[in-house]
């Protein structure tokens, strides 16, 4: 097993390989000790540990089997529509197998609804939305991230939107996927990322008067006292740090 399959195999989001002819990864943080929490209960006696927090660069041509002519076509489809798909596209992603088209906000439901109906994509069907919460990355702080499967193709790749933390604002695509309905509901209600144009955004978790959103990395951890066999075990957020 060598290095470089250790070290792909034990990246993600918050653990990129090392920087390669891919492009230098984005570090927006660095993680201390073993879960990254700050004055509450990392109580691990891994506090010295510390870890970049990175993202993964855009790769660069050729991104290798079908993604090029997904890439290739979309461009096409987005500009016969009069969207310059260099406005469009912030940049593509190829990591683990798997593609991932960064997309600017104002122009997702166009970048959708070129997937879906195009003939040679057909990615007729998304899979939901979820939201991710980078506090570290300034103006890009909440991501939605969109996976969109192609019945027809038997293709699968992934939408991504990063939106300031400060005007949440992302384009509804119940418009063009209906059953991202209750998905964008339970997003909003535990990111607070506000779909624009979505028919019923309520909260379906949580209790419509509930402050904040309980899945943001900033949220606290809380949580209630227990009682086990005659002692009081406090709340996460109150525990013992040795940090």
């Amino acid at each position: 097993m060598t290095s470089e399959f250790d070290s792909e195999a034990t990246a993600g989001p918050e653990g990129c390989p090392p920087p390669d002819e891919r492009g230098v990864a984005d570090v927006i943080d660095v993680r201390h000790g073993m879960f990254g929490v700050r004055g509450t209960g990392d109580t691990s006696g891994y506090g010295r540990l510390e870890r970049p927090v990175t993202l993964p660069p855009s790769s660069t041509r050729p991104f290798g089997g079908w993604f090029d002519e997904v890439a290739d076509e979309l461009d096409a489809v987005l500009d016969a529509a009069g969207v310059p798909s260099g406005d469009a596209i912030e940049k593509v992603v190829v990591f683990r197998g798997e593609v991932t088209f960064h997309v600017r906000a104002e122009h997702l439901v166009a970048v959708a609804r070129a997937l879906r109906d195009s003939p040679a994509l057909r990615f007729e069907l998304c899979l939901g939305v979820n939201g991710v919460h980078y506090p570290q990355d300034p103006g890009r702080e909440l991501h939605a991230v969109y996976p969109l499967q192609s019945l027809t193709w038997g293709r699968r790749i992934r939408l991504e939107v990063s939106v300031p933390d400060d005007d949440p604002h992302v384009p509804s695509l119940y418009g063009v996927y209906p059953t991202n309905d209750w998905h964008e509901r339970e997003t909003y209600d535990f990111f607070g990322i506000v779909f624009d144009g979505h028919p019923a955004l309520t909260r379906i978790e949580m209790p419509d008067d509930w402050n904040g959103h309980p899945q943001r990395k900033d949220y606290p951890l809380g949580g209630v006292p227990v009682e086990y066999l005659g002692a009081q075990i406090p709340p996460p957020d109150e525990r013992r740090a040795y940090n």
